[in-house]
């Protein structure tokens, strides 16, 4: 099954918690499909100068959700793009009603084990930033899990490498396209 890229005709936005490798494969898709990449996070640390961590800090996470909203808004309203949202993006109605509506949703799915292998290397995590880090995120994940399930597709990405979860994510894509195609 090969990934018709003529056929993305509208933004594609990656969603999941936070280690599942947004970024990372969201970056290498856009490459390998020819289309600008976007990462929620960095847009929003453009836009206001300081750094998620720094505005969940100051503002909390009500208002930084709001600014994240509207970051999420402008960027689908620019044609076809690759985007890769922070890990809350998809949890708010509104956010999430934007995002479904105006892009390819796709949720990276992971397993507790490797998601806390891979956050573990970095300390940028505001929710994870507390005494029990691994009870956090397996609220997180009882939380999230059933809402991230509301995207278009989902995809694992939490076996083999980076290219591999490329191609997992390349024929999602393309046989929701078949899909679609045929209805």
């Amino acid at each position: 099954m090969k990934l018709d890229t003529s056929q993305i005709v509208r933004p594609i936005s990656i969603v999941g918690l936070m280690g599942v490798g947004k970024t990372t494969i969201g970056r290498r898709l856009a490459k390998k499909v020819g289309l600008p990449f976007y990462d929620s996070d960095e847009e929003i640390e453009k836009a206001s100068g300081r750094s998620v961590k720094g505005l969940f800090q100051e503002y909390g996470e009500e208002e930084f959700r709001a600014g994240e909203r509207r970051v999420i808004d402008r960027l689908l309203h620019g044609g076809p793009i690759i985007l890769s949202t922070g890990g809350g993006a998809f949890i708010p109605d509104d956010t999430r009603e934007i995002l479904v509506s105006n892009s390819l949703t796709i949720w990276l799915k992971a397993d507790f084990d490797t998601i806390m292998e891979r956050v573990g290397r970095k300390n940028t995590r505001p929710l994870l930033d507390v005494p029990d880090p691994q009870g956090a995120m397996r609220k997180l994940m009882d939380i999230r899990y059933p809402i991230y399930a509301q995207a278009h597709l989902t995809v694992m990405a939490d076996g083999g490498t980076h290219f591999q979860t490329v191609e997992r994510v390349m024929q999602a894509i393309s046989a929701y396209q078949e899909d679609e195609c045929a209805s």
